[in-house]
């Protein structure tokens, strides 16, 4: 017989903590949250588990997954997990990369299966159940799939504003068939699926940084050259990432672009036009398949209140703070927020640390209880979708301490964003002010 890899032994002790954390999560349901006045839109998304069986610990062919509903949750799932290949499998999330549209907000990001409520639907869990039919064509109410709970709701603004977009809500869903089913990807939501580990999602060596051109949502008007200056002058800004390295990935074949057209049959762009394309392309929102699948932003921060849970529980000193590409203007955001970032990590480490930590690369919960001077207007629901938001934390501790606003990232970003819009007019008058400066040393150069 094989010996254990370090990997199967790595799989083994995370699948015993995940049927843990599922028993954990289904028994303290996190709360429900309202929606704040003049936003009246909610959406749901899946967070879809499954185990993938291990070489060496095959599951037998008979076995169907289906399991018995008249049994109690709990009950289900530890006759689940006590299952030997499942204890020996390797856990996995099911994320999709959304098509490109224009428009949307969310275009070509990797993402979890879901959309917005619709009148019909009963509640929110059930908009996350249709979705997840209509766009990869699961069924999550039949017998081999448990609904085990729910992940804390948010409410989604737009980035450095204050307008409510809508209440996110994520429920969890585990796959207990040892087959997948085939998925239906709708052509015009999926563009592909994507099977990863949930060990790639904790593996620091994957831990990498997204950038993203902002001057078209800084600068709805200007047109091309306003958009020009602003990035040539601020560069890209940078947001923490995850590199997903899928195990399995199914792309839909029906889509614009899956096979790339004959190069000599299209019109050619102008040298100018080419040029504009190529550098004003938005990273985040590109549909290329030979680009690397990134997870940040809102994603990112949903999947911090699950990750936060597994071990090794590590991920807060894997955190960035967001900045920029542009030397100066990094500069002069480090030096402005540094004091600041300093007195909010001394704050948050001075909090009781418990036996859980929730953190991913933009978001980090901790167990520390909100400043009774913070300002009664800020809401710890509230997630920027640019992914430079807060969600309110509402782990283990969170849940003993007996309020829902225990959360380290409201600390560690506590009036960093502030800063950062101050670095970025101290910057402006920094530009002006040495470009002022060469241009009157050149008009004196040419009176000379």
């Amino acid at each position: 017989m094989a010996p254990v890899t370090s990997e199967e032994q790595s799989s083994s002790s995370l699948s015993g903590a995940l049927h843990k954390v599922l028993v954990d999560l289904h028994q303290n349901p996190y709360p429900y949250v309202s929606n704040p006045p003049s936003c009246e839109k909610r959406a749901s998304v899946a967070l879809i588990l499954r185990v993938r069986p291990n070489y060496h610990h095959w599951p037998e062919s008979s076995l169907s997954g289906a399991e018995d509903r008249s049994l109690s949750v709990i009950e289900q799932l530890d006759d689940f997990f006590s299952q030997s290949w499942v204890q020996h499998g390797d856990p996995e999330v099911l994320f999709i990369k959304r098509a490109s549209r224009a428009g949307d907000r969310w275009t070509g990001h990797v993402a979890l299966p879901g959309g917005k409520r619709d009148p019909e639907d009963a509640d929110d869990q059930a908009a996350a159940v249709r979705e997840a039919s209509e766009e990869i064509g699961l069924d999550l109410t039949t017998s081999n799939y448990i609904f085990v709970g729910n992940l804390p709701e948010r409410v989604v603004t737009t980035s450095w504003g204050s307008v409510p977009l809508m209440v996110l809500c994520p429920f969890i869903f585990l796959q207990t068939s040892t087959d997948s089913p085939m998925l239906r990807l709708q052509p015009t939501e999926v563009a592909s699926s994507h099977w990863v580990s949930l060990r790639a999602l904790l593996s620091p060596s994957l831990r990498t940084m997204e950038r993203v051109d902002l001057s078209e949502r800084w600068l709805t008007r200007g047109g091309f050259i306003t958009r020009f200056v602003c990035r040539s002058m601020m560069g890209l800004m940078e947001f923490s990432a995850i590199r997903l390295v899928p195990t399995e990935s199914i792309h839909c074949s029906s889509i614009p672009g899956f096979i790339p057209e004959d190069k000599s049959s299209q019109g050619s762009l102008s040298l100018i036009d080419g040029w504009k394309s190529w550098y004003l392309s938005n990273q985040a929102d590109s549909a290329d398949r030979g680009r690397p699948l990134l997870l940040w932003g809102l994603t990112l921060g949903i999947l911090a209140d699950f990750l936060d849970m597994l071990p090794p529980h590590n991920a807060v000193q894997l955190w960035k703070y967001p900045t920029f590409t542009t030397p100066d203007l990094r500069l002069i955001v480090s030096i402005l927020t540094y004091s600041l970032r300093k007195r909010n990590a001394l704050e948050a480490q001075s909090g009781s640390l418990g036996n859980l930590t929730a953190v991913d690369s933009q978001t980090a919960a901790l167990p520390i209880a909100q400043d009774e001077g913070s300002d009664p207007k800020h809401d710890p629901n509230e997630v920027g979708i640019g992914g430079m938001g807060v969600g309110r934390y509402y782990g283990e501790s969170a849940k003993a301490s007996g309020d829902g606003s225990s959360h380290a990232v409201g600390i560690l970003l506590k009036g960093y964003y502030g800063r950062l819009r101050t670095a970025v007019w101290v910057f402006l008058a920094w530009r002006a002010a040495t470009g002022s400066l060469a241009a009157l040393c050149l008009w004196k150069w040419f009176r000379r």
